[in-house]
């Protein structure tokens, strides 16, 4: 496959799927190359379903081999919400600091600090062949903020077996665990 489109305009997302996405037999475009391109709405309850609508949208509207991913933030005192919100939760809230303190706040009072980031990629090859590939990592939410890297709810996730959230890691130490890494190793291994 020479060319594949990765549906985001999201620029961490672009960076890190540059980063993580390491063959040089495929060119990757992006949303950025393209001007005026609006994401379908993700409609979707889970995951897979979400990344499957852009996918869908992707290859239909492009004409070629289509990957997107939909990720989230899943904390168990919050019965595993933000969940497919995630985005939208943060932007709920004037600031990630409001949001991060009603999260911690929240894992306190149920003594519970379980959490854990969700990535699903779906592969759109044509309008009939779809692929879903899952990545997870678990962890806890730290009690405190921690960390200039990263973007979302990287500054309150400590990885298991880490002692750093993920935005104390440097990128390279990020991209070897994440939940992105682990589904986009598993479509490289497809691809390749």
């Amino acid at each position: 496959m020479k060319e594949l489109l990765f549906f985001s305009h999201n620029q961490k997302k672009i960076e890190e799927i540059n980063k993580i996405f390491t063959s040089n037999i495929t060119k990757i475009h992006n949303l950025n190359s393209f001007k005026n391109i609006q994401e379908p709405k993700e409609t979707g309850e889970t995951f897979s379903a979400n990344a499957k609508i852009k996918s869908s949208y992707g290859q239909k509207k492009f004409n070629m081999p289509c990957f997107a991913d939909d990720s989230g933030f899943c904390v168990e005192a919050l019965n595993d919400k933000p969940g497919v919100h995630s985005k939208r939760f943060l932007k709920k809230f004037s600031s990630d600091s409001d949001a991060f303190n009603y999260i911690i706040t929240n894992v306190r009072k149920k003594n519970n600090d379980k959490a854990f980031f969700v990535t699903a990629i779906s592969l759109t090859l044509n309008t009939n062949h779809h692929i879903i590939f899952l990545g997870r990592i678990d962890g806890k939410v730290s009690l405190k903020p921690l960390g200039e890297n990263g973007f979302g709810y990287d500054p309150i996730f400590i990885p298991v077996n880490y002692k750093k959230t993920f935005a104390e890691m440097g990128s390279k130490q990020k991209n070897k665990i994440s939940h992105r890494m682990i589904a986009v190793t598993k479509l490289q291994s497809f691809l390749f």
